[in-house]
């Protein structure tokens, strides 16, 4: 099975709240059936950050096999961790910080010294985690991949006109927005294409028109060029989904 952004599933759920349990539900079952450690890269924005809240509470925190998980990150702001728009600060806020995740399971990128240097060391971790310098066909380095859509079409930190879209060879890269503040690390495609799943989660009108247009094919947006050697889901609320809750 494989799957690109033009071509996987789309689901079209009523809200935002319902994109956020619909995530849940699916990490928690994956995560239950996995055979050994399962490994996740997670996102930033208002949609994971609900997710995250919801993992964080009542039944799912209780289900979830936090002992086996591995979590990475898809992209970061180079800010120190506690910074407010730390990735993983608010994912510590909403979710870490409230579950028996072993600490040595969390994988922070790091934001000190030299970003190339940064991407390089996060890379080493994630092939300290994937036991294999090179990303072999059939053995993802990722279970899930969770990522959001810009409406200028950057996903995870892979920004228009930015030379990472270009990199085929590294896990991680760097990347200086032209339209966004800081300098952040990010997968790069090879890495998110190494997964068994890639959830895109994305609500609020304002992003019908830009999926739309990835879902189309527009070759100038970032989102457009993701893949996977697995599956491919748009979990969309109705605003989101516009003409795509038709295709």
């Amino acid at each position: 099975m494989s799957s690109d952004a033009t071509t996987g599933r789309v689901e079209v759920l009523d809200d935002a709240e319902a994109v956020a349990h619909y995530a849940a539900d699916f990490l928690t079952e994956r995560a239950i059936a996995a055979d050994g450690p399962f490994t996740v890269a997670l996102s930033g924005g208002s949609t994971p950050k609900r997710l995250y809240e919801i993992l964080a509470g009542g039944s799912y925190a209780k289900r979830f096999p936090w002992d086996r998980v591995q979590l990475f990150f898809g992209d970061e702001r180079f800010v120190p961790p506690a910074d407010p728009s730390s990735n993983y600060n608010m994912a510590n806020l909403a979710m870490l910080s409230h579950v028996p995740v072993p600490p040595n399971s969390v994988h922070r990128m790091p934001t000190d010294g030299d970003p190339a240097d940064a991407a390089r060391r996060y890379e080493r971790e994630l092939r300290m985690q994937y036991g294999a310098e090179t990303i072999e066909p059939g053995r993802p380095l990722f279970d899930v991949v969770l990522l959001g859509l810009g409406e200028n079409g950057h996903t995870a930190s892979l920004f228009p006109g930015t030379d990472v879209l270009e990199e085929r060879e590294a896990w991680v890269g760097t990347c200086v927005p032209h339209d966004a503040p800081h300098t952040r690390l990010t997968l790069t495609y090879p890495a998110i294409a190494s997964s068994r799943a890639v959830l895109f989660l994305v609500a609020g009108a304002a992003k019908a028109e830009v999926v739309a247009k990835v879902r189309g094919g527009d070759a100038t947006l970032p989102s457009t060029h993701v893949a996977t050697e697995g599956e491919l889901i748009w979990v969309l609320d109705r605003a989101a989904a516009g003409s795509a809750s038709h295709g």
